[in-house]
């Protein structure tokens, strides 16, 4: 899975990513949601018009995971923090999405799309950098502590009439000396 490409979405990306979104959250959620309900979510959030935006908004970032074929496996979007959280700021920094197909997990391309990931959300300094995760994905829990990050909250996450216990997870700007 090394041959795996991670890259910059760009807005000719904008129907690819819809997609890949719409699949890998469907891919690890849908079990939890009635299929309307799911439906709705997924056209709002995953939308080609609101993947548009996102690529169109230059305080986001947009990244495609692809095989060497041009097979989008994988996907990334970080930008402000819009989590609801009493300590969150203007300058603060958060990781929106992250998902690879299972087909792709556990080779190594998640640990390089963090470092991408990252690198962007830190490079105009040091800041608070902040994730929403599903109280029940306890793998990605794991990964999130290994990298620094804290819970700090807990919020509802809809889709539908489904409320998900989602905890709100924040890594301390870096010390910087």
């Amino acid at each position: 899975m090394s041959d795996l490409i991670i890259r910059r979405a760009v807005p000719a990306d904008a129907e690819a990513l819809a997609e890949i979104g719409a699949r890998t959250f469907t891919e690890t959620f849908a079990h939890l949601y009635p299929p309307e309900d799911l439906a709705a979510f997924l056209a709002a959030s995953y939308g080609i018009e609101k993947t548009r935006a996102d690529l169109a908004n230059p305080a986001k970032a947009a990244w495609i995971v692809e095989t060497a074929d041009g097979e989008v496996v994988g996907h990334a979007l970080a930008g402000p923090c819009k989590l609801p959280h009493p300590d969150v700021t203007p300058d603060c920094g958060e990781l929106d999405r992250f998902y690879l197909l299972k087909s792709h997990q556990n080779g190594g391309t998640g640990g390089r799309l963090w470092r991408e990931i990252m690198a962007w959300l830190e490079a105009p300094g040091p800041r608070d950098l902040w994730i929403g995760v599903w109280s029940e994905n306890l793998g990605a829990q794991r990964f999130y502590a290994r990298h620094g990050f804290e819970k700090v909250g807990e919020y509802g996450f809809e889709v539908g009439g489904t409320v998900d216990r989602e905890f709100i997870l924040k890594r301390p700007r870096a010390q910087v000396f």
